[in-house]
């Protein structure tokens, strides 16, 4: 399978771990990043599923 066939999230995690590696980011720091990264989606998906008033 092609990158350019896998689905976006596959692309989008090759596309992390490049740049983090280009970057020569240790993987604690990275993992210490992607918590923080991952806490602010959760909270903007958790925003998006409540109703308007």
């Amino acid at each position: 399978m092609s990158l350019n066939s896998a689905p976006k999230h596959i692309q989008l995690a090759v596309d992390l771990i490049q740049l983090l590696e280009e970057n020569h980011i240790e993987p604690e720091l990275a993992l210490k990043a992607l918590e923080i990264v991952s806490q602010d989606c959760q909270k903007k998906l958790a925003e998006q599923a409540k109703p308007e008033d």
